[in-house]
């Protein structure tokens, strides 16, 4: 199993929501972060003064997939995530040692489906 968590931009969540319905995959945790990556903030103004944003809000959508559908879920959520322009987000692929249904105390592939 593995967890794909990926950070967008907050008016795509919709979009990557609706893409992994698509494609079959129906549970999904998704968190408002704050922070910033190589776009390191912006410049906004607000009645004539320039401030500077360091941290931006951004928004991140973590699934548990198992192996065979890492590739197929990872593609899908890059595709409706993109803008292509910068701060569109980072995708990463951890490994998941396992998995309890605690209703059922199911395990594994079985406890994500």
């Amino acid at each position: 199993m593995k967890r794909i968590e990926a950070i967008v931009r907050p008016g795509k969540v919709g979009d990557v929501c609706a893409a992994l319905e698509m494609v079959g995959h129906h549970g999904v945790m998704i968190t408002e972060i704050e922070g910033h990556g190589n776009q390191k903030g912006l410049e906004q103004k607000v009645r004539g003064k320039s401030y500077k944003v360091n941290l931006l809000t951004k928004a991140r959508v973590e699934v548990i997939v198992k192996d065979s559908e890492t590739d197929m879920i990872t593609k899908a959520i890059a595709a409706a995530a993109y803008t292509g322009n910068i701060g569109d987000g980072k995708i990463f692929i951890h490994p998941v040692d396992d998995a309890v249904r605690i209703r059922t105390a199911e395990r594994g592939d079985v406890a994500i489906g």
